[in-house]
């Protein structure tokens, strides 16, 4: 697909209510690319929680809401978040199964949705941002940072490797080895709220593997993943941070 002028932005509900600013760092980060973003009005929830709880009657209003804002857009649809980018492009296809129009509709805007890393390395074949990260000192050694691959963009879309390649060339910026990398924070979203022991369990697991890391900060593509960890780190009064990979990218861009 050749670099495209225009995008349309789904902001998804964790990032527009609870961290607005990824959503900017997400549109800084194409527009320096000459990308103009556009942010469809109306937009609500993609109904992944609905539907994961299993009440799909509820999940498909939104979902029909949904399809119908970004369908009367134009050109590639950018999602910050592996869990969203999932339900549009995997799940609507499920919840409309026994709905023609929609079914048809469904398949046309999944073709168009694309994740922000994904669409970053896949699209547009893009590895290198320039993105410089300053030290905070003369001779202070580079600031570690841990990758968090959520389920949903590893295993829902099947993202092993874009966000890595675009940290791994911030200048400035040390990645971080963690244990047992790839399990699960605990979040899963209804999950953490049916099976909060469970989820509990999983993250303390997490946290401790990510602090045993060195790491300052933890990077991820999903804020909801983000969010958990966020809560948890700060009952615990552990100094380490939580980032979208959008915003790193946009820091270093700017050269901050």
């Amino acid at each position: 697909m050749p670099k495209p002028s225009k995008v349309q932005l789904f902001h998804t509900c964790i990032i527009n209510e609870v961290y607005p600013e990824v959503g900017l760092a997400v549109v800084n980060v194409l527009e320096r690319l000459d990308i103009a973003v556009e942010v469809p009005l109306n937009q609500t929830c993609c109904g992944q929680p609905a539907f994961n709880g299993g009440f799909h009657a509820d999940a498909r209003k939104v979902a029909r809401l949904t399809v119908d804002i970004l369908s009367a857009t134009k050109g590639p649809i950018i999602i910050p978040s592996g869990s969203c980018g999932d339900m549009l492009t995997h799940q609507y296809h499920m919840l409309f199964a026994d709905e023609p129009a929609y079914l048809e509709k469904s398949h046309a805007l999944s073709e168009r949705c694309h994740e922000f890393s994904m669409f970053l390395v896949d699209v547009l074949g893009i590895r290198d941002l320039g993105a410089h990260l300053r030290a905070s000192g003369p001779g202070v050694a580079a600031p570690k940072s841990a990758y968090h691959p959520s389920c949903h963009l590893l295993r829902g879309l099947g993202a092993k490797s874009q966000p890595q390649t675009l940290l791994a060339q911030v200048k400035g910026l040390a990645c971080a080895e963690v244990k047992d990398q790839e399990e699960c924070c605990g979040f899963g979203g209804m999950f953490s709220v049916k099976n909060s022991a469970i989820s509990g369990a999983m993250l303390e697991n997490k946290m401790r593997n990510l602090e045993a890391s060195g790491a300052e900060t933890v990077i991820s593509c999903d804020m909801g993943c983000l969010l958990h960890l966020a809560g948890g780190l700060h009952r615990k009064g552990s100094t380490l941070k939580v980032k979208h990979l959008a915003q790193v990218l946009d820091e270093g861009m700017s050269g901050r």
